[in-house]
């Protein structure tokens, strides 16, 4: 007898066969998959203590957000397109204006998102800007981990160094006041150890940690000898240490030769690593990537895809694991999957000039089978099948918008948005139904968010940014004259 019978529903199953079952049905038994097939059949062969209506639903695999930043959820369009005032607030923020609740709190909320837009699996770098990481005490990290264990999704937590010179100045608040401290190299991998001995594997392997290290070689950009020896030692030092715990490593930023540049003077590639925007990338780039079986995440929606093209088609071509990322909530996006999904096919067609470019099928494959293997988890999940884990959504198509009721794949990639997420399962258990999401009460998650985005300002005097702009109405441009 199984736990609970998903029945009467349309099922992307995302296997092999690329199976679409009309009437189509999924049993679970504890934490897994134990069948999948037609309504009928299944409900004579799994008999179950619960069953999940699935009418005018479609049934498929949890999404799979392959890059974003912890941090983000707090500061959404602060300074928004102005890029410089955007990375200094992030300097600032996560350095010396956040404390653990700042970081438990954008926790809640971004794992909040993510769930009730049918994303069941992310990675989150833990910071943003210029490789700007909290990675200085291991408090911020567990007040993360323990947010994201609380509403109940998967997560990869990457850690690692910022840029050099080092010590880099962090700050404690404590009763208000605030506290300098000094933190060296030294100290930021002891908390990456840390967090990898407290969190990797926990909550039934729901909770895993990555290693990042901060890009380089960009744009030709030469770096000293010194300092080069300094940036080797760095990656070497993360390097060994993603190996000794064994968990994935990852980068946030490469563009125009930095990953020819990697392979040249770091051993960080290979098939357990994973690289995000890679824009504009050179053809020793393309080969690096291609011949150690380096993984790369596109982010369609992300500011670096307006200053430089992925190569998605090509790479795809060439046989490279492509991932999809929403690049985080801030300034200017969100956690919607299907919404970064759109913008992944329009952009490459426009880009052509040609809309066979990216069929559906492909961009739903990089949402979730490939993204399954591309962060090593695809004999767990990213697919329907029996013996995976039980990582499902089910997606209301009774909507105007999704009707009529037919091509159910073109429709899931073009038109339907997360708010028409209806019900998700991770590991097996229903943490959202009908809308109403179970592990959190979502009105205090909002109250906390706003709570402690006040007092993030108060601490850091960066309440000018959120004020319009000039030039936010009636110019065409930001920085022109109006037209007369």
């Amino acid at each position: 007898m199984a736990d609970i019978l998903i029945t009467g529903g349309i099922v992307v199953t995302m296997d092999s066969e690329r199976r679409v079952i009309d009437d189509g049905a999924v049993a679970i038994d504890g934490d897994g998959i134990v069948a999948v097939g037609p309504s009928a059949d299944l409900a004579a062969a799994h008999p179950a203590a619960r069953i999940i209506d699935a009418n005018r639903k479609v049934v498929m695999p949890g999404l799979i957000d392959a890059h974003a930043h912890a941090g983000h959820g707090l500061v959404k369009t602060m300074g928004c397109d102005d890029s410089q005032a955007w990375f200094e607030a992030c300097e600032k923020i996560y350095t010396v204006g956040s404390t653990e609740e700042f970081w438990h709190a954008e926790a809640l909320l971004s794992a909040l998102e993510r769930l009730k837009c049918g994303t069941t699996t992310g990675v989150s770098y833990f910071g943003g800007g210029d490789s700007i990481m909290r990675t200085d005490d291991p408090a911020f990290g567990d007040r993360h981990c323990e947010a994201v264990e609380r509403v109940g999704v998967r997560n990869f937590l990457a850690v690692g160094p910022c840029r050099p010179p080092f010590p880099r100045n962090y700050a404690r608040w404590e009763g208000g006041n605030r506290r300098d401290v000094p933190i060296s190299m030294d100290d930021i991998l002891a908390t990456c150890e840390t967090l990898i001995q407290r969190w990797h594997g926990a909550s039934d392997n729901r909770i895993q940690i990555c290693l990042q290290l901060p890009v380089y070689g960009r744009d030709g950009r030469a770096l000293s000898a010194a300092a080069l020896d300094e940036i080797k030692a760095q990656a070497k030092a993360v390097r060994d240490l993603s190996h000794q715990y064994s968990v994935l490593f990852t980068q946030d930023g490469h563009k125009s030769g930095s990953i020819a540049f990697a392979r040249e003077n770091f051993d960080i590639l290979g098939p357990d690593a994973f690289m995000s925007h890679c824009v504009d990338l050179t053809e020793e780039d393309i080969a690096a990537v291609r011949e150690t079986d380096t993984r790369v995440v596109h982010n369609p929606s992300a500011i670096m895809s307006v200053r430089g093209r992925c190569p998605v088609t090509e790479l795809l071509d060439l046989g490279v694991t492509v991932m999809l990322g929403s690049d985080g909530t801030a300034p200017d996006r969100s956690y919607d999957m299907f919404r970064h999904m759109s913008h992944c096919m329009h952009y490459h067609r426009f880009h052509f000039r040609d809309e066979s470019y990216l069929p559906p099928g492909k961009v739903l494959e990089m949402l979730t089978i490939d993204a399954a293997r591309g962060l090593g988890l695809d004999d767990q999940i990213g697919s329907l099948e029996p013996g995976k884990k039980a990582d499902i959504i089910l997606i209301d198509m009774a909507k105007p918008h999704l009707y009529p009721l037919n091509m159910a794949l073109s429709r899931v990639a073009y038109f339907v948005s997360g708010s028409d997420v209806d019900t998700v399962l991770v590991n097996g258990q229903v943490l959202m139904e009908n809308r109403q999401v179970k592990t959190v009460d979502e009105a205090e998650v909002l109250d906390f968010a706003q709570r402690e985005t006040e007092a993030m300002l108060d601490r850091t005097d960066l309440r000018r940014l959120l004020e319009l702009r000039p030039g936010f109405w009636g110019q065409s441009r930001y920085g022109e004259a109006a037209a007369t």
